[in-house]
């Protein structure tokens, strides 16, 4: 097996031919053997419906050449076949979505016996090792592929930047250090791109930009196996200034600016359990407009950016979902079925040791000093909070808004919280900063600081009756033991109890 360019055009036409011709031309043999099996997808590991199953004499493939298609469930059969020796082989587009070839079968028929030969893609360590190449003395790590396309046309656009990171934590007595690893391809002349050496089994964000074509940073959850394939879709839109828009000299202000195009995606929101449809969840498009969904659950986004975007799904009392969708014509409804927060919190079991309630953590003698704002269980009870953000709502000096509000103190929180790891539409807990200005506060929880921690996942992870204690602290009055990189904003402290 070996890495190939593109060829799907050529490769279809020449097969179809062949097909249509062998049709036209070749009556349909009764006599010989039956060489059958069924076509896998290795990666997917399910039957390949479409393929091109190909048949030939090993020496000469004048004397010998049948073409047949596979099923719905990856069968294949070519019959009226002599006694000699055969090469099998198939063509399908995922293989050339891939870039490689699948291997080749040698067949040997003997007194027109019957032969039982399946086929299937190269697996995912063959996949990788083709294109990363084989690394001797070091273990396989996974490898990101796939096809940037225009959105409007789908056809595969050459040289556009693909960046793909992720984030690692190391815990060591000094405190939690972390890093965000980069990788970046150009697309060749097919459109193709790939990554090596992603780790597997973790997640993983991937983009894609051309000019001033783009999509948003989307999430992958990289399988175990370690190979994904994502196919990324570039789009444009224009930019529409929201009321406190900066002026135009400003670099960010693109980041400042809600997004409007004229991409349209339909869709039906469902609990995950009892497929129950859920009438009013709040359903966009980071960036853009949002929509309702009507007593059906169904819903609708239009005017919104083509290309690959981030789908945020809402409802009370659900896990909210965040999931990349391709924004393109004609493109398929989206179905998503959201999880109680119960559902998701009964997978979860705590194993570690920590000293319970608020005892042991320093709260109540930081409290005692009064430098900062304090939230004690009866606090927080009396502001019957639904979500761990509401409590927030009526505090003087913190607010709920984007990572984009805070351009104007955006070079004073690179200190604290690189632009490498926030995406500028995240939803944030934003505190007023120096200079009266909105900076983005580092997030502690039972003492560990969460520097990319979004108002999102405060909500999604927290529940206001499980918190023991809240500390706020801004830029001037806050503890030197949570200062987080320097941090030039303040901190915001969770404290929660075990159950």
């Amino acid at each position: 097996m070996r890495v190939r360019p593109l060829m799907i055009g050529a490769a279809l036409t020449l097969l179809a031919s062949a097909i249509l011709a062998q049709s036209a031309d070749a009556p349909r043999r009764t006599g010989g053997a039956t060489i059958s099996g069924i076509v896998r997808d290795s990666v997917a590991r399910v039957p390949l419906g479409g393929a091109w199953v190909q048949l030939v004499d090993a020496e000469d493939q004048q004397r010998f050449s049948r073409t047949v298609l596979s099923d719905s469930l990856g069968r294949f059969a070519v019959d009226g076949v002599a006694d000699g020796r055969y090469t099998l082989g198939f063509f399908h587009p995922l293989l050339d979505s891939l870039g490689v070839e699948a291997p080749l079968h040698d067949v040997l028929v003997r007194r027109q016996r019957a032969v039982r030969m399946d086929l299937a893609t190269p697996s995912p360590l063959q996949l990788r090792e083709a294109i990363c190449g084989a690394r001797a003395g070091r273990m396989p790590e996974a490898v990101v592929i796939g096809v940037v396309r225009d959105a409007r046309t789908r056809a595969p656009r050459v040289g556009a930047t693909v960046i793909g990171d992720w984030m690692e934590y190391t815990i060591s007595k000094n405190g939690v250090d972390r890093r965000r690893p980069r990788l970046v391809d150009t697309t060749a002349a097919n459109g193709w791109f790939a990554l090596c050496d992603v780790p597997k089994g973790g997640t993983m964000f991937l983009s894609a930009a051309l000019g001033d074509e783009s999509t948003d940073v989307i999430e992958l959850q990289v399988p175990a196996h370690g190979f994904l394939r994502r196919e990324l879709y570039l789009g444009s839109a224009r930019t529409v200034a929201t009321a406190d828009s900066v002026p135009p000299s400003d670099t960010l202000v693109r980041q400042h600016r809600q997004r409007a195009g004229d991409g349209v995606v339909r869709g039906a929101v469902l609990a995950a359990e009892g497929n129950r449809r859920l009438a009013g969840a709040i359903v966009a498009i980071s960036g853009s407009s949002e929509a309702r969904a009507n007593e059906q659950g169904e819903w609708t986004l239009a005017r919104v950016p083509t290309g690959t975007r981030v789908l945020e799904v809402r409802a009370v009392g659900f896990y909210a979902e965040r999931r990349a969708v391709d924004v393109v014509p004609d493109g398929v409804p989206v179905r998503v079925a959201l999880s109680t927060f119960q559902a998701v919190l009964d997978t979860v079991k705590i194993t570690a040791h920590m000293l319970p309630e608020r005892l042991g953590t320093g709260f109540e003698q930081r409290r005692r000093s009064g430098a900062g704002h304090y939230l004690t269980p009866a606090d927080i009870a009396r502001r019957g909070a639904f979500e761990v953000t509401d409590l927030f709502r009526v505090m003087s000096g913190v607010r709920i808004g984007y990572a984009s509000d805070t351009i104007s103190m955006w070079a004073d929180s690179l200190a604290a919280v690189s632009t490498d790891i926030i995406n500028p539409l995240d939803r944030r807990l934003l505190m007023r900063g120096s200079g009266a200005n909105w900076c983005i506060p580092t997030i502690y929880l039972n003492g560990l600081a969460l520097p990319d921690f979004s108002a999102d996942a405060v909500d999604n992870f927290l529940r206001p009756k499980l918190l023991t204690g809240v500390e706020v602290y801004s830029e001037a009055t806050m503890p030197a033991e949570f200062r987080f990189d320097r941090t030039t904003c303040g901190v915001i402290l969770f404290w929660t109890k075990l159950r």
